[in-house]
């Protein structure tokens, strides 16, 4: 059975907990991962870039000197694609980058990212702080004293908490996550991933325990 070190608010580890062994016991596949976080990343994809071709470049309207006669090459226009301030051939244009996975591959992928995790020892239970306003110290205090300081942690809390958002934001390397918008892309990224008990719990409804 998978386990995960138990933190409180102050970073005191506390004991350990079970994590459900058909998130993070599974025997993970690293190909279906890579899949995952090639269309992560080709979503975020703007595909804006563009290059004008002959018919959108302005100007060349007439030839820059006769056809015959002039030792020169002949020339339709000075914007055609070898002059300066041409055209450009086979540039980018605007396009849309968007992909997508199966659903069982796409939980396959997160359960195999999860267990990752797992195997490596680098999943953590920390108890919700309940934040007045946002305190940054609050949360770096955590971490150091559960020995997670200086290293790369996604926290993943149960819904959209903007306190502890606003209170890790100006920390290195940590991000905040709601569950439901946890991905295998930012879950590798990190080097400890660190659930709340409510986010443990939605992630068990989303993907099944």
């Amino acid at each position: 059975m998978p386990k995960a070190k138990h933190y409180n608010v102050e970073g005191t580890m506390v004991g350990e907990l079970d994590l459900p062994e058909a998130l993070f016991g599974a025997e993970p596949n690293e190909h279906v991962v890579w899949e995952a976080v090639k269309t992560y990343l080709s979503n975020r994809r703007q595909g804006t870039a563009a290059t004008k071709t002959r018919s959108l470049v302005s100007g060349g309207n007439s030839k820059p000197w006769r056809q015959k006669g002039t030792g020169r090459a002949r020339q339709g226009s000075t914007r055609a694609t070898q002059w300066v301030g041409g055209a450009t051939v086979f540039g980018p244009t605007p396009r849309s980058y968007s992909a997508r996975l199966p659903k069982k591959i796409r939980r396959l992928a997160m359960v195999s990212a999860l267990s990752r995790r797992a195997q490596d020892g680098n999943v953590a239970v920390v108890d919700r702080i309940e934040f007045e306003t946002p305190k940054t110290g609050t949360v770096a205090r955590l971490l150091e004293n559960a020995g997670l300081g200086g290293r790369k942690i996604c926290f993943v809390t149960q819904g959209s908490d903007m306190n502890m958002v606003k209170s890790c934001r100006n920390l290195p390397g940590v991000k905040v996550l709601p569950h439901s918008a946890m991905n295998v892309y930012d879950l590798i990224e990190a080097e400890v991933v660190a659930f709340t008990p409510g986010a443990l719990e939605g992630i068990k409804e989303v993907f099944g325990s």
